[in-house]
C-alpha cells in the first residue's frame, strides 16, 4: 500500500511511519520542514506541505491510498494561527479527496467541541468535520497528552524539577489528565490504515492522574522531588511566561491552562493503550528533563 503521513520527520508522524515501514508499506511524507534530519535513511520520499498550493498538494497525493494526518499547531505564532490551521487542514483534506485518496486516518484530541471557547478544541472539532464530510472513509483517533522521547510537556516538567527548588502548580492541582505513549498511538494509527469503515475513538493510556500526582511521579522518577506549591493559575502562567524569555520558547499558554483545568484531557472511554507513564519514566529517568525541549525550535 502507498501511504502518505504528514510530519514523518517530526514526532507522532515519525512513530507512525516507523510502524508502517516495519509492515513493508511504501510511505511518503508531506512536510513543512524538508531540511529536518531524515530518520529513515531515504526510505521516505518527502514532498512539500504547502497549503497555499492546492494543485501541488493534490499531485503529491495522487496514487496514495491512505493519508495519515498529524498536522496541527500548539499555539498561534505570526501567521500560523489555529484558525489558519483549520483552513489548512480543510485544504489538505480537499486535496486528498481530489487526488483519489480512499481513506484518511486523522489525529485529533479528546473532547473536541465546536462550542468550546478554546481554539485548540474547537479547531480540532472543525478538523474532524472536514474529515467526516470528505467522502473518504476515515478513522479519527483522539489522544490526550503524548509522552515519549521527543515529548515536550513531560520532559519540561522534569527539566523544571531538576533545576528549581520548588514547582508551582496552577490552582490546586486536582484536575486530571490521562497521558498516552506516542508509540501506542502510532500502533493504533497504523492498524487504522488497514481497517474498513468509519470510526472515532479516544487513544488514551491506562493511567489517570491529577496534575499534582503526575508532577510528583515525574519528580520521584528523575530523582528530583520538590515541594509543590499551589498558586493562582494566572500567577503560574506569568511565571511560565517569564521563564519563556530565558529559554526562547512559549512554555505555557492561557488556553493550555484553561484546557488542562477543565478536565478535557481525560477520556470517558476504556483505554486502548497499555504503556504506563511510570514504567516509561523508570526506563528513561536518566534522560528525561536533562535538556529543555523547545516548541519554537522544533517547528519554527
Amino acid at each position: 500500500m502507498k501511504i502518505a503521513v504528514t510530519g514523518a520527520f517530526s514526532y507522532s508522524g515519525k512513530y507512525i511511519t516507523r510502524r508502517l515501514l516495519a509492515r513493508g508499506e511504501q510511505v511518503i511524507t508531506l512536510t513543512g520542514h524538508p531540511d529536518r534530519p531524515d530518520p529513515f535513511n531515504g526510505q521516505v520520499r518527502a514532498f512539500p506541505l504547502d497549503f497555499a498550493n492546492a494543485a501541488e498538494l493534490t499531485e503529491s497525493l495522487r496514487g496514495i491510498e491512505t493519508l495519515v494526518n498529524t498536522y496541527w499547531i500548539r499555539f498561534d505564532k505570526d501567521a500560523n494561527t489555529q484558525p489558519a490551521a483549520v483552513d489548512n487542514t480543510r485544504r489538505l483534506v480537499d486535496a486528498a479527496a481530489a487526488a483519489g485518496v480512499k481513506r484518511i486516518v486523522h489525529i485529533s484530541i479528546t473532547n473536541p467541541s465546536a462550542d468550546s471557547h478554546l481554539p485548540y478544541f474547537w479547531g480540532k472539532a472543525a478538523n474532524e468535520k472536514a474529515v467526516t464530510d470528505s467522502g473518504m472513509s476515515y478513522a479519527i483517533l483522539r489522544p490526550t497528552v503524548l509522552f515519549g522521547t521527543e515529548d515536550i510537556l513531560i520532559n519540561n516538567i522534569a527539566w523544571l524539577l531538576r533545576r528549581f527548588p520548588f514547582f508551582a502548580l496552577p490552582g490546586d492541582g486536582s484536575y486530571r489528565l490521562q497521558p498516552v505513549f506516542v508509540d501506542d498511538l502510532a500502533a493504533l494509527a497504523a492498524d487504522a490504515v488497514f481497517e474498513r469503515g468509519n470510526s472515532v475513538r479516544d487513544a488514551v493510556g491506562p493511567d489517570i492522574f491529577s496534575f499534582r500526582e503526575m508532577v510528583e511521579l515525574i519528580g520521584k522518577s528523575v530523582g528530583a522531588r520538590r515541594p509543590l506549591i499551589n498558586v493562582p493559575p494566572r500567577l503560574a502562567l506569568t511565571a511560565a511566561q517569564f521563564l519563556s524569555l530565558f529559554v526562547g520558547d512559549v512554555m505555557l499558554t492561557p488556553e493550555e491552562v484553561d484546557g488542562l483545568m477543565a478536565g478535557l484531557l481525560v477520556s470517558k472511554e476504556p483505554p486502548l493503550c497499555k504503556t504506563k507513564l511510570g514504567n516509561w519514566l523508570e526506563e528513561n529517568k536518566k534522560s528525561v528533563g536533562e535538556k529543555y525541549a523547545s516548541e519554537l525550535k522544533r517547528h519554527y
